[in-house]
């Protein structure tokens, strides 16, 4: 897959580091939509257009909200062959998660595990059903 199509969605609350997350992943694995958080990614699911192109979603554990393991369940449920990077600590999140689909990384990953694994991910990923 061409990288400069790729379409990562990153739902992140806080300001500064989703700009700073979203500019790095821009720079080297393409087109980047960011949202707050779980329900406001969700609304823009509901969007065949918006979940076409979707090859990554980056997303924290802990969320307000919509907590990170329903949101990831009802991602699944929606488009079950895309690949789902969770943010958190790996020892007390990996138990609250299922399916082959979903990755791990330490919510103080630096950029470049981030994007070496996103990289990954949407090399090897299925495109979602619309």
């Amino acid at each position: 897959m061409n990288n400069d199509s790729a379409k990562i969605l990153l739902v992140d609350e806080d300001p500064l580091q989703a700009l700073t997350r979203k500019s790095l992943l821009e720079q080297r694995l393409g087109i980047v939509l960011r949202v707050n958080d779980a329900a406001e990614a969700l609304c823009l699911l509901e969007n065949p257009e918006q979940v076409a192109p979707l090859r990554l979603v980056i997303s924290g554990h802990h969320m307000p909200g919509i907590g990170g393991p329903a949101f990831v369940a009802e991602l699944q449920a929606r488009i079950p062959n895309l690949p789902i990077l969770v943010l958190g600590d790996i020892h007390d999140v990996a138990g609250n998660y299922c399916g082959n689909q979903v990755h791990f990384l330490p919510r103080s990953a630096n950029a470049e595990e981030i994007l070496r694994l996103g990289a990954l991910l949407i090399e090897q990923g299925a495109c979602p059903k619309a």
